[in-house]
């Protein structure tokens, strides 16, 4: 009897084990999975070019964890992720250790806030090659 009983109080300590692990993966397969990041292509089919805040950024939400992806001609252009002040003023300052992108097609992660984008080409940030983006 004793051994029974020892056999018998294994199986439901199992049964209870087996138990716990279905209610957990239960529980794990019903919460909500954590959201990737959407993926945007700067200006779309045209790239990374002028006056994208008065046309792309229209109707779009960026969030935290979004990634822009800049498409460009690298014998032209490059991205320069700046402060504000560098945005306002088209500048790269090294004070700011402004990272400058080169490859024609790079991509950005944005953390959450207000971000900046110039293109550092003599004039061309001048002329509207910019972008501000807050990431919510």
């Amino acid at each position: 009897m004793a051994g029974r009983g020892r056999g018998s109080a294994s199986g439901n300590s199992r049964a209870f084990a087996v138990a716990v692990l279905l209610c957990a993966a239960a529980l794990l397969a019903s919460a909500p999975a954590a959201e990737a990041g959407m993926t945007y292509i700067v200006g779309d089919g045209a790239g990374w070019t002028r006056h994208l805040e008065t046309w792309w950024l229209a109707g779009k939400t960026f969030r935290a964890g979004d990634v822009l992806v800049f498409n460009y001609d690298k014998e032209k252009h490059n991205v320069a992720w700046v402060s504000k002040g560098g945005y306002k003023r088209c500048i790269v300052s090294p004070r700011d250790r402004s990272p400058v992108f080169t490859t024609g097609r790079d991509s950005v992660t944005l953390p959450r806030g207000t971000h900046y984008f110039i293109c550092a080409m003599p004039g061309h940030c001048a002329a509207g090659m910019k972008l501000a983006v807050t990431a919510y």
